[in-house]
């Protein structure tokens, strides 16, 4: 059950291609090998209305949370993480070499007891 969610600026999408942001993190995701096809859900929203740093128009930012399910050791909590960021960092070094982005990346473990799941794309993608 990992989810990536992206949170970016607006103006963002003038500056890079988010379609391909979000399916080279789904890549990283992937490749680490921790998780089974059906699993991965990685998504991307803009916020309209935001204020950055010094306000400079030219400022963009991505947030990304990663949520996973518990039970991962550290280790492979790590690994994906730095996976993904730097998939992502790769993907957007232009403008991480500018003086106006911030990227920044979270890992979240989900309580179990608090997540409520169903999700009939495993016994399909299972059965191949």
């Amino acid at each position: 059950m990992p989810h990536l969610r992206l949170e970016y600026s607006a103006n963002l999408e003038e500056k890079a291609d988010m379609a391909a942001i979000c399916a080279v993190a789904y890549g990283a995701i992937m490749a680490s090998g921790i998780f089974e096809i059906g699993a991965p859900r990685v998504r991307a929203y803009p916020a309209p209305h935001y204020a950055i740093a010094d306000r400079h128009p030219d400022n963009a930012f991505l947030d990304m949370v990663f949520r996973l399910g518990a039970g991962r050791g550290a280790d492979d909590k790590k690994r994906v993480g730095d996976a993904i960021m730097a998939a992502v960092a790769a993907e957007l070094a232009p403008l991480l070499a500018a003086p106006h982005f911030a990227l920044s990346l979270e890992v979240v473990e989900i309580d179990p007891d608090l997540s409520w799941k169903k999700n009939s794309m495993h016994a399909r993608l299972r059965g191949k």
